[in-house]
């Protein structure tokens, strides 16, 4: 089924103007990832970053997170613009927060990560998808490289929760999954939030 993206209109004195739905959330300062994190929509929630710094580097950024997660490099893309400009980002898990989606929730401002009341979580080791074929060699380098991949990812989570990699190896070992309550005592939210502040 597609689905057709909402348009707002809006209507001021100088006119009236049609915006997607999205497009008028950014001037507002938010940011919706919804869905798979692909390299298309990592460049665009970057782009959208790096617009709002821009735009003014002291102001906030709302990023809203409902995500099953995806490919490791294009979420840690968007980590490490998180970490880069100066705004406070505030991430919201609404709905579920898994995989490369809960590395970005956590990567939020501390303080500033927040879920709603019935938001999951799901925590778990880097996943290897399709199917791997070449000499002994190759995949012996391509074992190497997602160990890299899963040390990396576990060190963002401890340094994020304030857990162990211990603790992170034994728990990301299948998957975790936490409901908002358990997020927060996880340390990978910061308050659960019933109503817009």
């Amino acid at each position: 089924m597609q689905f057709e993206t909402p348009i707002v209109i809006e209507t001021t004195e100088a006119g009236t103007r049609a915006y997607d739905i999205y497009s008028r959330l950014l001037k507002n300062r938010i940011i919706f990832l919804g869905g798979a994190i692909e390299e298309e929509t990592a460049n665009s929630i970057i782009a959208q970053m790096l617009f709002l710094h821009s735009e003014d580097p002291k102001s906030d950024i709302h990023f809203y997170i409902n995500s099953f997660g995806g490919s490791v490099t294009a979420g840690l893309a968007i980590y490490d613009i998180m970490q880069f400009v100066s705004c406070d980002i505030r991430t919201y898990c609404v709905g579920l927060a898994a995989s490369m989606g809960a590395v970005l929730l956590m990567g939020g401002t501390k303080g500033k990560r927040y879920a709603l009341p019935n938001a999951t979580v799901l925590l778990h080791q880097p996943l290897i998808s399709g199917h791997i074929t070449g000499p002994a060699t190759d995949l012996q380098i391509e074992a190497e490289e997602m160990l890299r991949v899963r040390s990396r990812l576990y060190s963002i989570i401890s340094q994020r929760t304030g857990k162990s990699i211990e603790i992170i190896e034994r728990d990301c070992d299948r998957n975790y999954w936490l409901d908002a309550k358990q997020a927060l005592e996880y340390g990978v939210i910061d308050q659960i939030l019933q109503k817009l502040p």
